[in-house]
């Protein structure tokens, strides 16, 4: 068999055990769950399970480090001049607005490890992951120097608000759209809270 088909079967095996946890933590929380539940819910055997993963926990670890890598893909190609234009423009990133998208997409699975009996580990790992990010893009049209407040606070402001956002976003069954949310999300960091909740001076 070919590398591509072995690389096709084992996406397309993975797909089903991430779907089939999903569903099962839906169901009866991760807590409950046992790999006799994810084998008969995904249609394979314990044999294929074992293949790829050592027990339901390296399961999850593995699905959440996917998310972010599926999310770094994208991110990698921001153009850090998109965030000087959609200021002046007051449009949203077009990065932003994939990322909601991709939220939307994986959408059952985001809202179970980051609601409120999620895995706080992941959430700490997703903002460890944006707090880079954001600072790789800003250090490319910004400097420490330029900055009004030290560079720590601003990371931690930036990710907390944003990780809130999608956690709101996917509370409320996402109900608006990604292109909508993006709009949100870059009124909200390039005016302030203050001036976005009509705190503004005449």
């Amino acid at each position: 068999m070919s590398d591509s088909k072995t690389d096709r079967r084992v996406v397309r095996t993975k797909r089903l055990v991430r779907d089939a946890l999903t569903e099962l933590m839906e169901e009866k929380g991760f807590e409950g769950i046992t790999v006799r539940d994810l084998t008969e819910k995904a249609d394979i055997n314990r044999g294929t399970f074992y293949l790829h993963y050592r027990d339901k926990y390296d399961l999850l670890e593995q699905s959440e480090n996917e998310i972010i890598q599926e999310i770094q893909e994208f991110i990698k190609e921001a153009n850090p001049n998109d965030i000087v234009n959609a200021n002046m423009l007051g449009e949203p990133l077009p990065f932003v607005v994939k990322l909601f998208e991709y939220i939307k997409e994986n959408g059952r699975f985001m809202k179970l490890i980051l609601g409120p009996q999620g895995d706080p580990a992941f959430q700490v790992k997703l903002k460890e992951f944006m707090k880079e990010n954001f600072l790789q893009k800003i250090q490319t049209i910004s400097t420490e120097e330029d900055m009004l407040v030290p560079v720590d606070y601003l990371l931690a402001y930036v990710t907390s608000a944003h990780l809130g956002v999608i956690q709101q976003w996917l509370a409320d069954d996402l109900k608006q759209s990604p292109q909508e949310m993006a709009l949100t999300l870059a009124k909200m960091t390039f005016f302030g809270p203050g001036y976005v909740a009509g705190i503004r001076k005449d």
